[in-house]
């Protein structure tokens, strides 16, 4: 168990870095849409390709911090429920979630993703608004966010096992007040 907790704390500190940098594109995202916005307010001039990089940007940071949410454990909860079960039926409830359905759905988005940007990048497709992006990058973002949220799932399943066998003590499983 403790090699798997090494690996655990390895993907932990890989997802919080990849969460940490990805938080950078938020405000570039919106200093684009501002600058876009003012540009085409003031002087009558848009471009496609800002539009486009700000959806681009916007799937980078949803998907690259998908991990990280679940990491900080910010993800969607039902915390009206767990807060009435004991700490031992939380835990088995997110091993359960983890193993039958968080890893199932990022394996299968990886299986299912793969041939749909393999074919944008073999062929170059391209935005067909004028002056748009190529697309390969944001399906790229498909298959590198939920494998990264795929590795972290990973990590939660081997500390939810070492939680419940007293192995292991989860220093964000205290609920937070926001």
């Amino acid at each position: 168990m403790s090699g798997l907790l090494k690996l655990s704390a390895i993907i932990d500190k890989t997802t919080e870095l990849v969460g940490r940098t990805l938080y950078w594109l938020i405000l570039i995202t919106v200093l684009i849409s501002t600058t876009n916005a003012v540009s085409r307010k003031f002087f009558n001039a848009s471009s496609n390709a800002w539009l486009e990089m700000q959806w681009y940007l916007f799937s980078v940071i949803f998907l690259g911090c998908a991990g990280y949410a679940l990491l900080r454990k910010e993800h969607i909860r039902i915390d009206i429920v767990a807060s009435h079960l004991s700490e031992r039926a939380n835990h088995r409830i997110a091993l359960f979630g983890h193993v039958f359905f968080l890893v199932p759905l990022c394996l299968i988005m990886l299986y299912e993703s793969w041939p749909y940007f393999i074919e944008s990048w073999r062929i170059g497709e391209v935005s067909s608004n004028a002056g748009g992006l190529i697309r390969w990058p944001a399906k790229l973002m498909i298959i590198v966010g939920f494998g990264l949220l795929l590795m972290q799932g990973i990590s939660e399943i081997i500390k939810q096992i070492g939680v419940m066998r007293g192995v292991y003590v989860d220093p964000r499983s205290q609920p937070k007040t926001h």
